[in-house]
Parts: structure tokens; sequence; C-alpha cells
């Protein structure tokens, strides 16, 4: 069954997603179906997405839910655990790192704020497994003001996507640019309308051989 599928035939809790994320999903987790994976989903909604992903990745799959409501508490159940704080608290993400481990996939579907998608993204990226997928969905708020968004706004994190464009190709930029973890670490970056997704992977030698006959 797809993604889209189990999502219009639903009779669970409620789930709440653009439709055009849903080949998004499929692309970028596919790979991680019936795996030994964990997902920590930032915002959790009314349940219903943690129970879809618990469904695709198989029974295997520990997801991780995380959000600042404390009712939301009463979403765990067997693949699903939940824990409640603020996704831009550091020492919170740190603690459900050190119980939890390396995550494969984090989803960032919390608060929208350009702020907390940041402080998320600078403390779980770089413990996200060497082969994991990083995505942030809905940054369509990051043009939108009430979300500390607006076109070409500081702080934003389409903003701050586009300096990691150049980030990913320190190595070419003849010392202009140093090359980071993140230069080091991440294989790639994709972007879809409201949604960036980064790829891990790391890099055997960068070089461009030339072979056959002229």
């Amino acid at each position: 069954m797809t993604l889209w599928l189990d999502f219009q035939t639903n009779d669970d809790r409620l789930i709440h997603k653009w439709k055009h994320y849903f080949p998004v999903y499929e692309r970028h987790f596919s790979r991680f179906v019936n795996r030994d994976v964990v997902m920590v989903e930032i915002g959790c909604g009314e349940g219903g997405s943690l129970q879809m992903w618990k469904r695709y990745f198989g029974p295997h799959a520990r997801i991780i839910g995380i959000d600042v409501n404390p009712k939301c508490a009463s979403f765990a159940e067997d693949q699903i655990e939940i824990r409640i704080g603020e996704q831009a608290d550091t020492n919170f993400l740190k603690k459900v790192l050190s119980e939890f481990g390396s995550p494969d996939i984090v989803l960032d579907d919390g608060s929208h704020i350009m702020s907390d998608i940041k402080a998320s993204f600078d403390v779980l990226y770089p413990s996200v497994g060497r082969n994991g997928v990083y995505m942030v969905e809905d940054l369509h708020t990051a043009y939108w003001g009430e979300y500390e968004g607006g076109y070409k706004r500081a702080g934003s994190f389409i903003e701050h996507c586009k300096d990691l464009i150049d980030e990913l190709n320190a190595d070419h930029a003849r010392e202009v640019i140093d090359p980071t973890e993140f230069t080091a670490s991440t294989h790639s970056m994709h972007f879809y309308d409201s949604v960036v997704v980064f790829e891990k992977g790391r890099h055997t030698a960068k070089h461009a051989p030339q072979i056959g006959k002229r």
C-alpha cells in the first residue's frame, strides 16, 4: 500500500498533510521500509501521522513523537513513543538523542517558526545516521511574518538553506568557503514546494577522471 492510499483510507487518528508531500515522502523514505529504523517526528498533531509512519515502515520501526502539548502523551502505543518538550530546547533534544540514539529520519512538522526550526536542525542534524534523512515541511511559513519569515528575510530557514547550498559545495569554492562537517557528511539537498530534504552520506575522494580513448 502506498502512503497516499494509506492516508486516503485512514480511519484511525486524524492525519493532516498537504497531498503533494506524499510523493516526496515515498522518494526519500521508501528505502527504510521494513528496516530497523528510528524516526523522530517533531509535532504530533492529532497523532494520526505517527500511526501512519508505523504502518508504513513496518514492524521493526520505532517512531518518536516530540510535542510541547502534554496531551500528546496519550498517543503512545506499541512502536510509538512520545516525549514532551520544546523543539527549540537544546537540553531536551539532547536527552531524546541520549535515550533513543541517532535517528535515521527526522521530520520537522512542529511549530513552523523559523527560530524553532533552526534550533532543532542545529542539534538534531549532526546526530542523524550517516545515511539518514532530515526533512522540514510546511516551509511556506518561511515567507510569513507571523512565523518569523518573509521574502529574503534574514534568519528564515529558507535563507539558511541557501547558505547551506554554498556549504555543501565548499570543497570547490577555492578556499572562499571553509568545508565543514556539513560539507563532509551531507550527500544532497532537495527542494520541493514547502519542503526541503537533506540526505546524509560520506564522500570518497572527489575527482573527475578521464576514462577511455580520445
